[in-house]
């Protein structure tokens, strides 16, 4: 969600040279529709948490937010916060309330999720640390922000892919926007093609004992587990800076500001970027193949201009774009994941969106080619668990 949270804020300073659109007062709970039409028999559970008023807690069906209490270290268990969901071809409606953040809806087959509590926080649920609880149950998750600018909702494969669900926002006008749905017989497609790609790749996916494929790894995570190779990027990395020793790069992070233009160029091995004035406002080591597939450390991108920058080098590298075109970033979806070295679990995973758009890594959403729908003005929103 700290990624969701920062598009938000990226798509208002878009406005900031428009007039701002008449927005209703929106709704102190939000009708939110989980319907299940996977075809598959097991019970489902829902969880919903986020941040309400600044205290972290869960939300009951009808829209109630209660903070978590207690916790110890190690963390005990939370107590069951469990909604009944959906049998198959049925739905179930639950109410979010307003100025919830930082949410997640889990959506779970068969087995009930377990979570943990610390002092001050939540331990959920991570199927790729050793020790999980969690690790064979086949669950998955969306992500929201509600609050006064509308509704923020996406999928996720920034951890891991696992259970095939769309979003979806309906506005009080009536008009709908849809995201994260896959292409028929998608999610074997995934897992084939990982298994098809070899090496590292193959490796991310996990199989339950009964042989149910859970999930597919992140190679962010895969590499946490030491499935993934830690020097993948390495060689990738250290060309594209040889490459701006001499060829200047230009970055245009804001879309909305086609003028504001930063130029970097290489010297000592760092990364050097200037504005239009010729003011140096940051610069970038090489980055580590963690860096990159966390678009963290030395990628960090706070959220300033510098960020912009970071986001914009993240998004290229695992893109196989940055070296190659030297204006980022490219919106021209057909240049990415094209050579040898580039994030294949997130061209995969996006091969298989019914209209190409995923959440792949941290900053898929440079360009807007996320899993995502906001409405300023929503009305409802739904959650469908597709066919597996």
């Amino acid at each position: 969600m700290r990624k969701l949270l920062l598009l938000a804020t990226s798509a208002l300073l878009g406005l900031t040279t428009m007039s701002a659109p008449v927005q209703a007062a929106p709704p102190s709970q939000l009708p939110l529709t989980i319907t299940n039409n996977s075809g598959r028999s097991e019970a489902v559970h829902l969880y919903i948490t986020g941040v309400y008023n600044g205290r972290l807690g869960y939300v009951n069906e009808s829209g109630q937010f209660t903070p978590w209490t207690g916790g110890t270290n190690p963390p005990s268990p939370a107590p069951d916060f469990s909604i009944p969901g959906p049998a198959n071809g049925t739905s179930k409606t639950v109410q979010i309330p307003l100025n919830l953040g930082g949410g997640r809806i889990y959506l779970a087959f068969r087995d009930k999720l377990k979570f943990g509590l610390v002092p001050g926080g939540l331990v959920q649920p991570a199927p790729w640390a050793g020790g999980d609880p969690n690790r064979d149950v086949l669950f998955d998750w969306s992500e929201l922000t509600f609050d006064n600018g509308g509704l923020w909702l996406n999928s996720s494969q920034v951890d891991m892919f696992a259970v095939p669900h769309s979003v979806e926002v309906t506005s009080q006008s009536g008009a709908t926007k849809k995201a994260g749905e896959l292409v028929a017989n998608g999610r074997n497609q995934v897992f084939d093609q990982l298994e098809q790609a070899g090496g590292d790749w193959a490796k991310l996916i996990y199989t339950r004992s009964d042989g149910t494929r859970l999930r597919a790894l992140n190679p962010s995570k895969g590499l946490d587990e030491g499935l993934f190779s830690g020097t993948y990027f390495q060689d990738y990395v250290s060309s594209v800076w040889s490459t701006y020793e001499n060829t200047p790069l230009t970055v245009v992070p804001y879309q909305s500001e086609p003028d504001r233009k930063y130029t970097g160029r290489v010297s000592g091995g760092v990364m050097r970027f200037t504005n239009a004035a010729g003011e140096q406002v940051g610069e970038f080591q090489q980055p580590s193949t963690r860096d990159v597939l966390n678009c963290d450390g030395k990628l960090f991108a706070p959220n300033d201009e510098v960020g912009a920058i970071a986001r914009s080098l993240c998004a290229a590298l695992h893109r196989s774009t940055l070296g190659f075109l030297h204006t980022q970033p490219t919106y021209d979806a057909s240049e990415f994941y094209t050579r040898a070295t580039a994030n294949h679990f997130s061209r995969i995973v996006h091969a298989n969106m019914a209209d190409g758009r995923a959440y792949g890594f941290a900053f898929d959403d440079v360009g807007g080619f996320e899993s995502l729908v906001h409405e300023p003005n929503p009305r409802s929103a739904k959650i469908t668990l597709t066919a597996f």
